[in-house]
């Protein structure tokens, strides 16, 4: 892609999270979210390849979707309340819609359906913009309309979610649906919780895009795609292998990985809440997301020669890609933990 042009693209991306993020009325933020999709379906189309191509043709008409039901459901409680504020959704129907556009739009059970078929269809660095950024914008706004929703539909949304992700990514080789499904997994932990610490959500979506960029820089360094070649990878970078498999463990939230500090506050924020019961299911729910980051952390660090694979090795060469940004998403990853309850507070 030209350099301009990639240039401008990027541009409209933070433009339109920036809206959104100022905005307190519904044209101006459904004007992010819009400038957010348009931005984004030219990186994710950009190689021409017909899986790219329906990827993006999926995302275009679910977001087109979502965005249509918010505007709907704006307009409508404008008409019925007399008011455009983000906060001042007042009717219940119109705050149900708008909760369900926006959990469409990142991705969370039911309407998980087209994000791993989309993830799947695109490289490793459109995947990641759409599994980091592409969130931002949608969560500040879920953030701000929480209070006005009502509380069984989100905890029913991320009990679902967590349970989809986890249950979902059991079964798959292909690393980005896997990386889809645990991205389903982690929205859910968030949604559970929105409801009574906003800023602990907020905060457990910055982690997870640092641990979710750790992943995905990885799979592109190594050229990994499904667990066939990611378990020759170390063939390749063997000091990147084992840091790899700790990443991978730290999105499944393992102490004293810097996964495991945003679990344990959500837990203990739904504790003090009185939901003993929902803590401990959503605990146990996510024992199932940790067993496929198990499984791919098995296949990188314990399939060495002399196992048998069908896939060819590749060679050993010196690698020139920036590896700046990969050191540095693993070193947060790794060793974020002990600062985790500062950072909270300060934010909080």
């Amino acid at each position: 892609m030209n350099p301009y042009v990639l240039a401008v693209l990027i541009s409209t991306l933070a433009l339109g999270t920036a809206v959104t993020f100022a905005s307190s009325h519904w044209l101006m933020a459904w004007m992010g979210l819009e400038l957010n999709t348009l931005a984004i379906l030219p990186l994710m189309s950009q190689d021409q390849s017909p899986r790219a191509v329906e990827a993006t043709t999926k995302y275009f008409l679910t977001q087109a979707t979502a965005a249509a039901v918010i505007l709907f459901a704006s307009t409508t409680n404008a008409w019925i309340m007399g008011e455009w504020g983000i906060t001042q959704v007042s009717h219940p129907a119109t705050a149900t819609l708008i909760a369900i556009a926006l959990a469409m739009k990142v991705g969370l059970a039911p309407m998980h359906l087209w994000l791993p078929d989309v993830l799947q269809g695109l490289d490793l660095t459109a995947g990641l913009v759409l599994s980091t950024w592409q969130k931002l914008a949608p969560f500040a706004i879920l953030i701000q309309v929480a209070p006005t929703v009502h509380p069984m539909l989100l905890t029913i949304m991320g009990l679902a979610s967590v349970l989809v992700g986890g249950w979902g990514g059991m079964n798959q080789t292909q690393l980005r649906k896997i990386l889809a499904y645990s991205s389903i997994a982690h929205l859910g932990w968030m949604m559970v919780v929105i409801q009574y610490a906003a800023d602990l959500a907020f905060f457990t979506l910055i982690i997870y895009i640092t641990m979710t960029s750790a992943a995905f820089l990885t799979f592109k360094m190594t050229s990994s795609m499904n667990i066939g070649t990611l378990a020759l990878s170390w063939t390749k970078f063997p000091v990147l292998a084992p840091l790899a498999a700790m990443t991978l463990l730290s999105l499944g939230g393992l102490p004293p990985l810097t996964g495991f500090m945003p679990k344990w506050l959500i837990l203990e924020e739904l504790a003090k809440q009185g939901l003993s019961l929902l803590a401990v299911v959503t605990a146990l729910s996510a024992l199932l997301s940790l067993y496929f980051y198990l499984r791919l952390s098995y296949a990188l660090t314990l399939t060495v020669s002399p196992g048998t694979t069908s896939v060819p090795a590749s060679w050993r060469l010196y690698s020139k890609a920036n590896m700046l940004p990969l050191a540095l998403f693993i070193i947060l990853t790794l060793c974020l933990l002990p600062m985790l309850p500062a950072l909270f507070s300060v934010s909080g």
